[in-house]
Formats: structure tokens, sequence, C-alpha cells
């Protein structure tokens, strides 16, 4: 009895070793990521307040994005037509915005040649602006909307050619409008991404009807390199034969000329009762490596799928989902996420040793997803704009400590 007792003890405490060494290494491989709320604002269109909101209280057909470059912020705010830039300690620095929506500013004076001013306010007549990008010198790049009479139509494309991107200097004074050749060019189409790369060179990643078109110009906004990623053609891994690939987005590197094309593929589902395809379903995802100098194709990396787990009719079910992506900072490290209950569950892979991966977990309330938008630094830093139907928060999570810890 007592060896038999003595041998259930036993067999208890090993029990909850391997017990406990199994969730400290689910822990140690997971792990909840530090939030700093950083500044919050009122909604609306004074001065020191961002419009994100109609008067019904839904969100704004116009975008809202948001850069940060060396601990300050940028935000381009469509709906308010104004752009702005903030230190992380929530102070309004300065403002270029639209006189004919926008009230007279109150603390910001206007910046003229040679009067320094460390807080001020440029008018400009910005009509929607969206995606920002903001380079070493701190010149800012915001993509707008032109008006009607300045559209331009490509047939064979079949989409209408309505943005351009306003350039302007490190105090907030307009420099040049750049379209697709440059300086002065063809309007583009939708464009989905703006980024600063290497040497402040200037990507532009444009959404058409029959795949993408990527755009690079010099830090004068002379165009370097145009290359178009048809639907048609968009490569597959050699044993992935049978798939159907889509083009999800595309990612900038910061550090060199290169671009990250995620793709997903999905295969179809035959249903042998009806004889006929039933749907498709996620069969994987994949990073591609692009040289932005020739457009060849460096290589590829398998992303894991996020296994999603839910009780169903009593029973526990492993759901595979496809992450989708935030970009990339330094170092080829790249940052994805898949939405969870209470936040967002955080992949961070290295494409030069895919075996080094890092998770974790960011928290977010639902309340204050009534608006958000989320943006990676350079340094691998996710910064994140947040709102609820009153107030706006500027927040941060270091999640470059995640990457870093590879």
């Amino acid at each position: 009895m007592k060896n038999e007792l003595r041998f259930s003890n036993i067999l208890f405490v090993t029990l909850f070793i391997v017990v406990s060494i199994f969730c400290a290494c689910s822990n140690a491989d997971t792990r909840s990521i530090e939030r700093a709320d950083l500044a919050s604002f009122d909604i609306g269109r004074m001065e020191g307040e961002l419009d994100l909101f109609n008067l019904e209280g839904r969100r704004s057909q116009n975008a809202t994005e948001l850069a940060m470059r060396d601990g300050f912020f940028f935000i381009a705010n469509g709906n308010g037509q104004k752009v702005i830039r903030y230190n992380s300690y929530g102070d309004l620095l300065f403002m270029i915005y639209n006189e004919e929506t926008n009230p007279p500013p109150l603390t910001l004076k206007s910046k003229s040649e040679g009067i320094h001013e460390t807080r001020w306010a440029n008018p400009w007549p910005l009509r929607r602006p969206s995606h920002i990008a903001v380079d070493s010198r701190k010149h800012i790049f915001v993509v707008d909307t032109l008006p009607d009479e300045r559209h331009n139509y490509n047939s064979a494309e079949k989409v209408i050619l309505d943005r351009t991107i306003l350039h302007f200097d490190d105090q907030g004074h307009f420099i040049e409008y750049l379209g697709q050749e440059g300086p002065g060019g063809t309007p583009f189409a939708a464009i989905e991404r703006l980024a600063i790369t290497k040497d402040d060179m200037l990507v532009v990643a444009c959404r058409l009807p029959k795949g993408r078109t990527v755009y690079t110009f010099d830090s004068n906004g002379n165009q370097l390199t145009e290359m178009r990623f048809s639907n048609e053609r968009l490569p597959v891994p050699e044993h992935k034969r049978g798939v159907l690939p889509s083009l999800d987005t595309i990612a900038i590197a910061p550090d060199s000329a290169r671009i990250y094309l995620k793709l997903d593929y999905y295969h179809e589902i035959f249903d042998e009762a009806i004889s006929t395809v039933a749907g498709m379903e996620p069969d994987s995802s994949y990073i591609w490596i692009v040289d932005l100098e020739n457009g060849d194709y460096l290589g590829s990396v398998e992303i894991p799928f996020f296994e999603s787990v839910h009780i169903e009719n009593t029973k526990r079910v492993t759901e595979n989902l496809i992450y989708s992506m935030f970009g990339a900072m330094r170092a080829g490290k790249l940052f994805f996420y898949s939405p969870l209950e209470d936040g967002f569950s955080i992949l961070v892979l290295d494409i030069h040793n895919p075996n080094k991966q890092r998770r974790g977990i960011i928290k977010v309330n639902p309340d204050e997803l009534q608006f958000f938008t989320f943006t990676i630094s350079a340094e691998g830093v996710l910064s994140a704009l947040l709102a609820d139907n009153y107030r706006a928060k500027l927040v941060w999570w270091r999640t470059d400590k995640l990457a870093n810890d590879m």
C-alpha cells in the first residue's frame, strides 16, 4: 500500500513538473506587451482635435493615417483636412490645415520665413489627406485627392487617376506635387502604401484592378523605377501547384531597397456529394522578397497560421487563420497580427532566419476600436491611433524589445 502511495505521489509530482514546464514554455513563447498611453485628444475640428466621425457617429470614409519618426508623430486627418505633428507627450507642434474648412488656430502662429517659432500653423488647401511618410530630413509626403477637373483616366487599366503626393519641408512649407513620373507628373491610381526606405527613397504602391504598381523616387522626387505585379503572374512555390494566389499587401523595408509582397494561397473545396466546387479555403501564406532596383525575386518565406482555439459543442476546435501584416522594421523583421477578443496577437518573423519567431499579445479595449490605425517604425515600435465615440488616444507598445530578443 505504501509503495502504491509512493508511486502515486511520484507520478503526481512528475505530472505537475511536466505541466509546469509546458505552461512556462507557453508563457515564454507568447508575451504580453506593455502598453503606454501617450496622449488623448477630443473629437472635433478645433486646433488640437481630430475629426474622425460624422454627425451620426459613424466612422468617416476619409482616411486618417499615422506615421512615427524619431519619437514624433505625424497624423494625416482626412476628415479634418489637416496634417498634424505631435511629440510623444501629445504636444501639438505644428499643423498644415485647410483654412476654408477649419477654424483659425488659437495658439499656433503662422510660420513665416526668417521668424523662429516653436509651434506654428501653415494653411494649404488639403482635400482628403491620407497616407503619410516622413524622411530623415523630417520632410513630409502625404497623399491627397485631386479636384474632379484634374482627374485622368487610364483606359488600358480601366482606372481613374486622381491621387497626388504633396511634398512639404520640415517647416511645413509646400515644395511640390509628385506624380508617376516625378514632380508635376501624371496622377496616381489608389495608393495603398507610402513609405521611406534607405537614402530617403520614397516608395509608392498603387492598387489597380489587374494588380499592383510600385514606384520609387529619390529624395528630390525624381522617378527611379516603376514595377508592375500582375495578378495573373504572381509567384507560386514549386510544391504548391494548383493553389490560387492572392496579393494581400505590400510592405517596404526601411533600411534596404527591398519590398515584401504578402501572398495568400487558396485551394478549392470539392463537394463529392454534388460533384462541384463548394468554395475556397486557405492553403498557406508567404512573403516574397523583391529587389527594388531590378524587380528580381530574391526568395520567399512561409508565414505560419495563427491557431485560433474555441469551444464548439463542448469540443475544443482549432482553426487555422491567416495573419495580416503591419509592416517591416530594420534588419528584415516583419510584423503580423490577428484579432483577439481584447486585442491582437502579434507575430514577429525574421526573413533571414524564418525559424526565429516571437509572439506577443497587445491589449486593446473593444470600445477603442471605433476608429484605429497602426504603424510600425523602422526601430520596431508599434504605435496606434485609437478612438471611442468621444476621444482619440495616441498609444504605443515596445514591440521593438520583442523583435530584438529574437
